[in-house]
């Protein structure tokens, strides 16, 4: 890893997580009914600050760069905090007993062991409702902010993120072959990647011709990021992952290794790659986070 991209890395993460404070502490500071809600407010806090990654904001600032350097800040930030409390939501709903039921995350209790089962619900409904709040406050143009909604709200629907884990949850202990597991990955992860790039170049401005690039990047990275998390949920283990080793393995779930092998599913994530980095071969350098950011996807070791 160069130490451009370190830095671009550290400062995307101090950025977005300074943002996401500011925006969740302003909610309770302006509430008369604070003191009723704190134990929620600690909850939500709890879920967006337990050592997220910050992929997906990190993906709206570098497409935003590779477009634009003069975009506004403030509705960068707010956009690239949308879709990082959508994605902590679902991690959040994805924990429940009812889903996936995991007791860890990120090396630390899941939400509704750390406080309880309803309380982890309420703050994951109330993450996903301030998502949007966030983009319906921003400075731009109407029609950039229901774009920006739009667009969102499709990617974490039942076309995207929630149909995706639907057909995740209906797959246990069921024999799928590829095309159906790429339908499910390209759904229940790709989605909400997609859709981080294309908010970046919303706010940028990008051509049609620049979207249509940008979302053959987003869409290679995205079912990259799946291939790698089931190889590491092979290859790696608890305290390097941050949640249970073997935890696909265990639920019997449908994985890229498991279909292709593990040699297989190493391969796919590399082609996966190259096919990123040629969708992104009409950018200049302005575009090198994005290029930096598909490596690290499968490279990365949690």
């Amino acid at each position: 890893m160069s130490d451009s991209f370190q830095g671009f890395l550290e400062s995307s993460q101090q950025r977005v997580e300074a943002a996401l404070a500011t925006q969740l502490n302003a909610q309770l500071a302006t509430s008369a009914q604070a003191p009723l809600l704190q134990r929620l407010h600690d909850a939500m806090h709890y879920s967006l600050f337990n050592g997220g990654k910050r992929v997906r904001p990190m993906l709206v600032y570098a497409t935003a760069q590779a477009i634009n350097a003069g975009c506004s800040p403030q509705d960068l930030d707010k956009a690239a905090s949308a879709v990082e409390m959508i994605h902590s939501y679902s991690l959040v709903h994805d924990d429940l007993p009812a889903m996936d039921d995991d007791d860890l995350r990120r090396g630390q209790p899941t939400c509704h062991i750390a406080f309880d089962e309803a309380t982890a619900i309420l703050a994951g409904d109330a993450l996903q409702a301030l998502a949007f709040e966030q983009l319906a406050s921003l400075n731009s143009s109407s029609d950039i902010r229901v774009a920006l909604i739009q667009t969102l709200s499709q990617a974490a629907g039942p076309l995207g993120m929630v149909g995706g884990q639907a057909i995740d949850l209906a797959s246990v202990n069921q024999r799928i072959d590829l095309p159906h597991l790429q339908t499910l990955h390209q759904l229940k992860t790709g989605a909400l990647i997609r859709a981080a790039v294309a908010m970046g170049a919303i706010i940028a401005g990008a051509s049609d011709e620049q979207r249509c690039a940008l979302d053959a990047y987003a869409s290679a990275i995205g079912l990259a990021f799946q291939v790698t998390d089931d190889i590491l949920d092979i290859e790696s283990d608890t305290i390097t992952l941050g949640k249970p080793q073997g935890a696909d393995l265990a639920l019997n779930k449908p994985t890229y290794p498991a279909l292709l092998g593990l040699v297989g599913a190493k391969d796919k994530a590399q082609q996966l790659h190259q096919q990123a980095l040629q969708a992104l071969a009409a950018f200049g350098d302005t575009a090198q986070p994005l290029r930096a950011l598909s490596a690290y996807i499968i490279t990365r070791k949690h």
